[in-house]
């Protein structure tokens, strides 16, 4: 996850509506709890991703310069605990967390870009997350 815990911690306590699931309420504190590598100011590394076909690159860097980012990553597109579990908290509080000045969520997986469009389809994710693929 990309941003920092002290702005997190700020997205988190200023959206007490929002219904989380238990794990994704574990992750986040996990995430809040633990000495995470990447603090404000912090460049993120220059790697090229993929979005919805291997010819439409994404680079991280430019995606996340100048923006609060929740980048977060998944084990496998359509596997039961990532489309039940891990992703649905992060579409479903999309709006709100955009809101409080989140720019952009994405979701990272090993799947293709092909997988990760259908996906995030499949999801109905469409200007909530942006789906890329790391192969």
């Amino acid at each position: 996850m990309f941003c920092s815990v002290g702005a997190l911690q700020k997205i988190v306590s200023a959206v007490p509506s929002i219904e989380l699931s238990t794990i994704t309420k574990r992750l986040l504190s996990i995430s809040l709890n633990s000495k995470m590598p990447v603090k404000v100011g912090d460049t993120v590394p220059s790697i090229d991703l993929y979005e919805n076909t291997p010819a439409t690159k994404v680079n991280i860097s430019e995606l996340c310069s100048g923006k609060t980012v929740i980048l977060f990553a998944v084990p496998g597109a359509f596997t039961p605990g990532c489309s039940k579990t891990h992703l649905p908290g992060y579409v479903n509080t999309a709006d709100d967390l955009k809101s409080k000045g989140v720019d952009e969520i994405v979701c990272v997986s090993v799947n293709d870009a092909f997988v990760m469009a259908a996906w995030a389809q499949d999801q109905k994710s469409e200007g909530k997350v942006i789906f890329i693929n790391c192969l």
